[in-house]
């Protein structure tokens, strides 16, 4: 059956690991949306609590007349539910269901859901085939594409997983009118990121849309999902396992990820982290020269406009850099950051203990 939604597509070129990012609406209820899957008896939808009675059986509708079962099972929502208690709810029902290896599993809803189930299809029978269906702004911009999977744990945020690609990504623009503003505001995170890293250009359009995006209009977030799907993409495709120019994606980070470990996770939402840590990462790369304080006001003010703090939590300069110390970027103890040596580029680097501790003493709120 064809796809006869209204989509666009965008490839990530991976040889014979190469798959399709289908960008529209409607998408989720068109069974034509995923005949290009290998065909199985038996499908797994993992969906959480909040978006399992809003699109679970819409889903199941259109994977129907594809496979003989279709299972849903729902998970606890939460960025505090992504460890391995919950992970084992899905070799629960992976086992339970009797599936096999050409089982295809579905992830549907944001990046918590997308990270596990991913997990668990690279890691059941050592592999079997799934399906991104992402449902937040942040996981259709970003956490969905390029196969990263991972849990937290507790000394420190996705440092168990795989890489592990889908074999399709499914954006369907729709999904994000029963978005919470706070969630919407999330996702703007990763889609701003992609300008000072790569494009500033789409750092530009991004400005004079902001205001837009935030209130929904349809085609300033198709747009904004489909460019920072390309820029994705790009890198992705020349550096799939983050041995070099993929890590510039971890603009903002480092910092964010010690913000959520640090509260403990699920008190900020990810994209709240990133977006600080970005304020913080833009600082860092000033005072190492690739930026001005112009554009360090600038990048801030528009990071505060799409309703993301800016002003990091006081967890003490000591606490901050023994968690960026377990970041997966660090080498031999060394803190690695990702900054911007030019506006539109990034690189990683270290920098001095003493740098960083300014940078928390101006970015952070007093104790």
């Amino acid at each position: 059956m064809p796809l006869s939604a209204p989509h666009e597509s965008v490839e990530i070129q991976l040889g014979d690991r190469s798959y399709p990012i289908l960008i529209g609406s409607g998408l989720l209820g068109d069974p034509g949306s995923f005949a290009a899957l290998p065909a199985a008896t038996t499908a797994l939808i993992v969906t959480n609590t909040t978006v399992a009675p809003l699109y679970a059986q819409t889903l199941r509708a259109a994977l129907a007349n594809r496979f003989r079962a279709v299972h849903v099972l729902e998970l606890p929502d939460g960025e505090a539910y992504k460890e391995w208690q919950t992970l084992n709810l899905v070799f629960d029902a992976l086992l339970g269901h009797g599936c096999d290896r050409k089982t295809v599993l579905f992830a549907l809803g944001g990046g918590v859901v997308g990270d596990m189930t991913g997990f668990a299809a690279a890691s059941y029978m050592r592999g079997v085939p799934f399906v991104q269906v992402p449902t937040t702004l942040l996981a259709q911009v970003d956490s969905s594409v390029g196969g990263k999977t991972a849990i937290n744990h507790p000394l420190g945020k996705n440092m168990i997983g795989a890489f592990y690609q889908p074999r399709l990504v499914l954006c369907d623009l729709s999904t994000l009118a029963t978005l919470p503003p706070r969630e919407l505001s999330a996702g703007l995170a990763e889609v701003i990121k992609y300008g000072p890293i790569h494009d500033m250009a789409f750092l530009d359009w991004i400005e004079a849309n902001i205001d837009a995006m935030v209130a929904r209009d349809p085609a300033a977030l198709a747009h904004a999902v489909k460019r920072s799907c390309e820029i994705k993409a790009e890198v992705v495709g020349q550096d799939e396992r983050e041995t070099g120019l993929r890590a510039i994606l971890n603009f903002g980070h480092t910092f964010g990820h010690a913000i959520e470990s640090g509260l403990g996770y699920g008190e900020w939402l990810h994209g709240e982290a990133v977006g600080c840590g970005m304020v913080m990462a833009a600082q860092l790369s000033q005072r190492l020269g690739g930026v001005d304080e112009a554009f360090v006001q600038r990048l801030t003010a528009l990071i505060r406009r799409a309703g993301l703090p800016v002003v990091g939590p006081a967890l003490g300069a000591e606490r901050y850099l023994e968690l960026m110390r377990v970041d997966k970027k660090s080498e031999a103890g060394e803190i690695r950051f990702v900054v911007i040596d030019k506006p539109g580029s990034a690189v990683m680097r270290g920098a001095p203990d003493a740098m960083v501790r300014e940078v928390l003493a101006q970015c952070c709120a007093k104790s």
